[in-house]
C-alpha cells in the first residue's frame, strides 16, 4: 500500500466533497481491497549504478518541479487519496520544498539550496537507487529511479533503446495526462474525459487556434522531416522509438492492471473484468500535443481586431489625429522607460510603426462580430455555465495578452564570487496535478541531458542542462500572427484569393459525453466548426467600407507545430552545443516565440527565437490588412505557409552581457512585442532592480541570486513601484478624513515593510500587513477607473481595457484554469497609472501619455479622486474583496491568493502559499568545461 506522505506546511484540505457520494468510506475500502491484488511493477535496486563522469557542474546544479514526479495513480491509489488524503510515492514530495522557499529564502545559503531544490547532478549514487528497470525486457536501455524524488535516469547503449526508454518512462509517470492532451490538441477532450465546463473551455481554446485534420498533422511531420536532412530523419526515428516505448508501457500496465485509475473512472476500462482499451499512441499524437504547448506558451501576436476597435474608439472621441496620438501613447510600442533584457543599447527593430501605413482594413464602427465556434448544443452543453466557458475560451484565444509567464536571472562570472556565471531560471507553466512538465535524465548515443519536458514530448529534454551547460526559456510574445481581411464573394463562405472567388474549407468536430464516476456532468453534445482560408482560420466577420469581410488569423507556426523538434534535438546533443554560439545556433531552429538563456562555466548567452515573418513594406502589424498579394508576407507560399523570415542577427541576441533578466518583458530597444503593457512599470522591474543591485555590489552567489528571485516572487508590483507615487499625491496635503488617514498609514507601513504578500510566519495562512493588502486589492480597480474613465469616456476606457486588463492580482482569474495559478502582475494598467501620476506631480516622464488624466491633470482634483476611491476601498470587507470560490471561503485572503494544483487526474494536493515564480526552476553554477 502506498505510504502516507509526511505532513508539511501544505494545506491538507483535500476535499472529497466533489467525489461521488455513493463511494462512501465502506465501499472505498472494499474496492481498495479488491484492487490491491494485481501486482504493481517491481524491480530490484541496482547497487552498481554510479554518478556519471560527464558532469561538469560540480554538484552545483539544482532543480525543482512540484508537486512530484509521479503523475500516474492506480484506481486504488486514487480512492485512498480521495478518501484519506494518502499520496502515492513521489506524487507530492517536491511540493513541500518548493512551497517552503517563501519563508526560507531569507536565511538561504549555498549549503541550504538543496533543502528547497533537488540535486540535479547526472546519475544516481549506488546507495540512492530505488529501482532499475529494463523496459520491455530490452538489454539496450535501463531506467534507474532515485530514492528521493523518483526521477527516471534513462541510459541507453543504442539510440533506439534510449528513446524507447524515454517513452516508457514518460508513460510510467504521465500516461493519463498525455492521453488527455492528445485529445485536447484534437479538440476531442469532452468525448474522452467528460463534459465539465472546464473541459469544454479547454478544447475550444486550443482547437480554435489549431483546427487540424489528421492529414494536416501527418503533413506537418512529413514536411519537418523532409526539410531537415539527416537530423530530420533522426528525429523521426527518435519519435517512433519513443512511441514504441509508450505503447509498450500501455500494454504492460494493461495486462498487469496497474494502468492509471482515471481510465476506470472515465469509463474506458472496467475495474473488475479489465474490459476496455487504452488506445496506442501514434506519431500524429505528438503533433497534436505540440500544438497545445506551442499555442499556450510560444505563439506571440494576434489581437489586431481589438486594436482596430480601440483605435476607432479613440478617433471617434478625439478626432483622427489626436485620437491616434492617444492610442499610440497607451499602446507603448517602444516605451523608452521599459525594462529590457538586452540593455546595452543595441537596437533590434521589428514590427515597427510605418511612416505611412499601407493596406489597412479597419472595420466599420459597430460591424465586428466574433465567428461562432460551437453549434448544435444539447443537454449540459447548452447551460449558462457552458456558454460562459466558451466565451472565456474565445477571449483567451483571440487576445494578444497571452499568459506568457516564466522568468530568468543570469549573471556573468565577472560579477560572481566564484568567477563562474550563475543562473536561476525556469518556465512558469501553471500548477497542475499531474504537472504538465516532467523531469528526466537521458543518456545515450548523441544524447546527454537532464531537465524538464512536456509530458508526451519528452523524447528530448526541453529545458534543463547538458554536460557543461544549462538552458531555459521565457515566453517572448513578439508578433508572429497577423490578421487579414478577406473580401467575401458569392456568399459568406467564399472569399477572393488573388481575384478568384474561392471556397472556404470547413473543419468540424462533434463531441458528446455522458456522466461518469469522474465527471458527473449531465449528458450533452455540440459541434465545433471552423472555416479556414489560405490566410488562416476565420475569427471575426465585419464590413470594411461597406464590403463584407471575414477576418482571419495567420500564424507563422501554423502548420509547423513539429518544426521545433530539431532545435530541441540539438540542445540535447553534447557534440553540437559546446559554446554560447552553438547554443544560439540550436535555438534558432525553434520556431515558437521564446527568450532563450544559457550559462556554462565561463559564458552566458541570450537569443530570441521564432519565425518572424518579413512583412510587406508599409504594413502595420498592429492592425488588420487586406488579404491581397501586395500586403502578404514576403515570399509567402499558402500551400506550406512558409515565407521569408527575419535573419538570426535581427533577433535580439547577446553573449556575456553583465546580466540578463526576463519576466516576459520587452526584449530590446525597438523590438515591438504584441501584448500591451511594456511600459515604465512591468513585473520585469522586480527582477531588474534586484539583480542590478547585486551586480553593482559584486560577489554574487547561487543563494543571493535565488534570494533575489524569491524576494521578487512575493512582491506586489503595484505596491512596490506605483503605490509610493499615489501616496505622494495624497500626502501633498494633510489628510483630514479619519478613514482615509488610517488607510494611508496602513499602506505606508506596508511599503516601508517591503510591499510583500507574505505570511506572518511559515504556515500561518495569514499575511503580514493584511489590511493594507486588502485595501490595495480593493482600491486598484476603483482608482484606475476614477483616474482614466472621466477623460477617456466609457467607450474608449472599455476598449482599452479589452486590449490590456486593468489588474492581475494573485487572486485574479487566469482564463479557463481560473484563479490560484501563481503567476501575477503580468498584465495591468500600472505603467499608465505611474506615468500619469508622475505627470500630474510635475515629474519628468519619458514616453508619457498624450494627456494628463487624473483629476483632469490638476493635483488637487487628482488627490480628491484618489482619496474618495481609497475611502470606498477601505470600507469594503474582506468577504467583499475576496468573495470565495470552489476552493476558498469568502473573506479568506490567504486562500484567495493560494496556489492550487489544478487536478487533471484523480490525485488531489493541498494548497500552498502564493509565490510568483517558475513552476520548474533551475539554480546552476558550472565549475568547469569540456
Amino acid at each position: 500500500m502506498p505510504r502516507r506522505t509526511p505532513r508539511t506546511a501544505l494545506d491538507r484540505q483535500r476535499t472529497p466533497r466533489r467525489f461521488p457520494k455513493f463511494l462512501g468510506a465502506a465501499s472505498i475500502c472494499a474496492l481498495i481491497a479488491a484492487l490491491l491484488s494485481p501486482l504493481t511493477q517491481a524491480a530490484a535496486a541496482d547497487s552498481t549504478t554510479a554518478l556519471a563522469a560527464n558532469d561538469y557542474c560540480g554538484g552545483q546544479c539544482s532543480d525543482i518541479l512540484p508537486p512530484g514526479q509521479n503523475g500516474n495513480a492506480t484506481l486504488a491509489q486514487i480512492l485512498l487519496n480521495q478518501a484519506f488524503g494518502i499520496q502515492p510515492d513521489h506524487a507530492e514530495d517536491q511540493l513541500g520544498p518548493y512551497s517552503n522557499l517563501a519563508s526560507g529564502a531569507a536565511t538561504l545559503t549555498d549549503a541550504k539550496i538543496n533543502d528547497f531544490f533537488n540535486d540535479a547532478s547526472f546519475g544516481v549514487a549506488s546507495d540512492q537507487v530505488a529501482s532499475s528497470t529494463a523496459p520491455g525486457g530490452r538489454t539496450d536501455v535501463t531506467i534507474v529511479r532515485d530514492k528521493k524524488t523518483g526521477v527516471p535516469h534513462i541510459t541507453g547503449t543504442t539510440r533506439y533503446g534510449t528513446e524507447y526508454g524515454a517513452g516508457y518512462a514518460a508513460a510510467q509517470d504521465r500516461l493519463w495526462l498525455m492521453d488527455v492532451f492528445r485529445h485536447v490538441g484534437r479538440g476531442q477532450l469532452t468525448s474522452f474525459a467528460g463534459g465539465a465546463s472546464s473541459n469544454q473551455g479547454l478544447e475550444q481554446e486550443f482547437w480554435r487556434n489549431a483546427p487540424y485534420t489528421e492529414a494536416d498533422l501527418q503533413t506537418q511531420i512529413d514536411n519537418a522531416i523532409a526539410n531537415n536532412g539527416a537530423r530530420g530523419q533522426q528525429a523521426l526515428a527518435d519519435a517512433n522509438a519513443y512511441i514504441d516505448g509508450i505503447n509498450a508501457y500501455i500494454d504492460a500496465s494493461d495486462s498487469g492492471r496497474y494502468f492509471p485509475g482515471e481510465y476506470v473512472l472515465t469509463g474506458h476500462k472496467d475495474s473488475i473484468t479489465n474490459a476496455g482499451t487504452i488506445d496506442h499512441f501514434k506519431i500524429t499524437d505528438l503533433v497534436a500535443l505540440a500544438s497545445v504547448i506551442g499555442s499556450l506558451f510560444g505563439s506571440g501576436g494576434g489581437g489586431e481586431v481589438n486594436n482596430a476597435i480601440s483605435l476607432l474608439a479613440a478617433q471617434s472621441k478625439y478626432g483622427v489625429t489626436e485620437g491616434t496620438k492617444v492610442w499610440e501613447s497607451f499602446r507603448e510600442r517602444n516605451d523608452p522607460e521599459a525594462v529590457l533584457t538586452v540593455h546595452n543599447g543595441e537596437s533590434f527593430p521589428y514590427a515597427s510603426k510605418p511612416d505611412t501605413a499601407q493596406g489597412e482594413a479597419l472595420p466599420d464602427a459597430g460591424s465586428v462580430t466574433q465567428e461562432p465556434l460551437v453549434y448544435d448544443r444539447t443537454g449540459s452543453a447548452a447551460t449558462a455555465t457552458a456558454t460562459s466557458a466558451s466565451a472565456t475560451a474565445a477571449a483567451t484565444t483571440l487576445t494578444s495578452a497571452k499568459r506568457g509567464m516564466s522568468n530568468a536571472l543570469v549573471v556573468s562570472g565577472k560579477y560572481t564570487a566564484s568567477g563562474h556565471p550563475i543562473a536561476v531560471f525556469g518556465p512558469q507553466t501553471g500548477y497542475f496535478a499531474p504537472q504538465l512538465l516532467m523531469l528526466q535524465e537521458i543518456q545515450g548515443p548523441g544524447l546527454s541531458a537532464r531537465g524538464a519536458s512536456f509530458a508526451g514530448l519528452s523524447m528530448y529534454v526541453e529545458l534543463g542542462r547538458g554536460q557543461d551547460y544549462s538552458w531555459s526559456a521565457t515566453t517572448s510574445g513578439q508578433d508572429i500572427i497577423d490578421t487579414y481581411a478577406v473580401e467575401l464573394c458569392q456568399d459568406d463562405y467564399h472569399y477572393l484569393y488573388h481575384g478568384t472567388c474561392t471556397a472556404m474549407d470547413k473543419v468540424e468536430r462533434t463531441n458528446s459525453w455522458k456522466p461518469t464516476t469522474a465527471d458527473g456532468t449531465a449528458a450533452g453534445s455540440y459541434r465545433m466548426q471552423v472555416y479556414r482560408t489560405k490566410y488562416g482560420p476565420v475569427e471575426y466577420r465585419a464590413t470594411v467600407g461597406g464590403k463584407k469581410v471575414a477576418y482571419t488569423t495567420l500564424r507563422s507556426s501554423y502548420m509547423h507545430e513539429a518544426d521545433s523538434i530539431i532545435g530541441f534535438q540539438m540542445l540535447n546533443d553534447p557534440d553540437y552545443v559546446k559554446s554560447p554560439q552553438t547554443f544560439q545556433s540550436a535555438v534558432q531552429h525553434i520556431n515558437y516565440t521564446f527568450n532563450w538563456f544559457y550559462a556554462d562555466s565561463s559564458h552566458t548567452a541570450y537569443y530570441n527565437s521564432g519565425d518572424n515573418p518579413v512583412r510587406a513594406a508599409g504594413v502595420d502589424a498592429e492592425f488588420p490588412v487586406w488579404a491581397q498579394a501586395a500586403y502578404e508576407w514576403q515570399n509567402w507560399d499558402p500551400t506550406t505557409n512558409t515565407a521569408s523570415y527575419t535573419p538570426p542577427s535581427a533577433h535580439p541576441n547577446s553573449i556575456d552581457q553583465d546580466y540578463y533578466i526576463s519576466w516576459n518583458n520587452k526584449q530590446a530597444k525597438d523590438y515591438t512585442t504584441a501584448p500591451w503593457g511594456d511600459g515604465s512599470v512591468h513585473r520585469g522591474n522586480l527582477l531588474e532592480d534586484r539583480v542590478k543591485k547585486l551586480v553593482a555590489a559584486g560577489g554574487v552567489t547561487r543563494s543571493s541570486l535565488t534570494k533575489a528571485m524569491a524576494d521578487a516572487a512575493l512582491a506586489d508590483l503595484r505596491a512596490e513601484d506605483v503605490l509610493p507615487k499615489l501616496l505622494k499625491v495624497i500626502n501633498s496635503s494633510t489628510v483630514t478624513d479619519t478613514t482615509a488617514a488610517a488607510a494611508v498609514t496602513k499602506l505606508s507601513d506596508w511599503v516601508t515593510a517591503g510591499a510583500k504578500r507574505k505570511e506572518t510566519s511559515a504556515g500561518s495562512k495569514a499575511y503580514a500587513n493584511a489590511d493594507a493588502i486588502r485595501i490595495l486589492d480593493a482600491w486598484w480597480p476603483l482608482l484606475v477607473k476614477a483616474e482614466f474613465q472621466p477623460g477617456l469616456g466609457t467607450d474608449l476606457y472599455t476598449a482599452f481595457s479589452n486590449n490590456l486588463p486593468i489588474d492581475e492580482s494573485p487572486s485574479a482569474a487566469h482564463g479557463p484554469t481560473g484563479a490560484h495559478a501563481g503567476s501575477s502582475f503580468q498584465y495591468g494598467w500600472w505603467s499608465y497609472v505611474d506615468k500619469d501620476i508622475r505627470a500630474v506631480l510635475g515629474e519628468s516622464v519619458q514616453g508619457g501619455l498624450s494627456q494628463k488624466y487624473c483629476g483632469g491633470g490638476t493635483l488637487s482634483a487628482c488627490r480628491d479622486a484618489l482619496i474618495s476611491t481609497l475611502k470606498t476601498a477601505a470600507g469594503l470587507t474582506a468577504a467583499q474583496v475576496y468573495p470565495g470560490d470552489d476552493q476558498c471561503s469568502a473573506g479568506d485572503q490567504w486562500c484567495a491568493d493560494s496556489i492550487v494544483q489544478r487536478t487533471l487526474g484523480g490525485i488531489k494536493h493541498g494548497k500552498i502559499t502564493w509565490q510568483n515564480r517558475p513552476t520548474y526552476q533551475q539554480v546552476v553554477e558550472y565549475t568547469s568545461h569540456r
